[in-house]
């Protein structure tokens, strides 16, 4: 028995293994810059012609009702997204993306609180915790940050992975406000919390992860602000014959980041309202 546990160790650390091509990164960028030029024109849309500035404004009437009573009675709503140019797929190679985009809704909160909040970097690793097991803010200049996030996730594998984020806020009007952060470093962490921990070389790695991008818009109104977090994502593609173990880390993960993180921003704000 020993025996064949060391066997299906050394397969698994082989099929594990994981390149980021620079095809992969190319394109990975691309359908970025595609999803962020439709950000852009949602947002100055909103404010030049009145038009949806959150993503559950601009849905289906019955849908959107629905929603908006989910979010009232302190539910998290999320959905996947796929983003197309030309009508068409965006196709990247050998590696998945995954595009989610959800809300919550915090009475009593404030547009100033909420940002303070999202800003206070060093303190994201009580407020995000065990999802982010440390966090510091590097620098800040204006309203441009760089922050150190590191983040632990186990599904049936349990990962450690070192970024770096560069976050660039904005304030639309007194109710409005958004945020766009880019990974700028993103290293797989071996042999976590002991004497031996070193980050494997970036894009060398097991591919749980390779770039994070983070876009967030809040409003303020009904009594309350609305948070609303759009997340892309980049890891590597379901390795044959392993898909039991990395299937659930990878296809599940983003989603589940995505609505604990939304939760407890709701959660951190409902302790500072009035």
């Amino acid at each position: 028995m020993r025996y064949f546990a060391f066997i299906l160790l050394v397969l698994s650390q082989q099929a594990f293994a994981a390149e980021l091509k620079p095809a992969t990164r190319k394109a990975f960028d691309h359908y970025s810059q595609v999803a962020e030029a439709r950000m852009q024109g949602e947002i100055s849309a909103a404010a030049k012609e009145n038009k949806a500035f959150l993503w559950v404004e601009g849905v289906e009437v019955s849908h959107r009702n629905e929603m908006l009573a989910k979010l009232k009675s302190g539910e998290v709503v999320t959905e996947a997204l796929q983003e197309k140019e030309n009508g068409k797929a965006i196709e990247v190679p050998n590696a998945l993306v995954h595009h989610w985009i959800g809300t919550v809704f915090i009475p009593g909160a404030s547009l100033k609180s909420t940002l303070a909040l999202l800003q206070d970097y060093n303190n994201h690793k009580n407020l995000y915790k065990p999802q982010v097991a440390d966090s510091r803010l590097i620098s800040r200049k204006g309203n441009d940050f760089k922050a150190f996030l590191r983040f632990y996730q186990k599904k049936v594998i349990a990962v450690t992975m070192n970024t770096e984020h560069a976050a660039h806020y904005e304030t639309v009007s007194a109710t409005r406000a958004f945020s766009i952060s880019h990974t700028t470093h993103v290293a797989e962490v071996e042999n976590a919390d002991t004497k031996d921990e070193r980050e494997k070389p970036e894009g060398h790695d097991n591919g749980f992860l390779w770039a994070l991008n983070s876009y967030w818009r809040m409003e303020e109104k009904d009594g309350g602000v609305y948070v609303q977090c759009e997340a892309i994502s980049l890891t590597r593609d379901i390795p044959a014959g392993l898909g039991w173990m990395i299937k659930p880390f990878i296809t599940e993960v983003p989603k589940e980041s995505l609505f604990t993180t939304l939760n407890q921003t709701r959660v951190g704000l409902m302790k500072v309202a009035p």
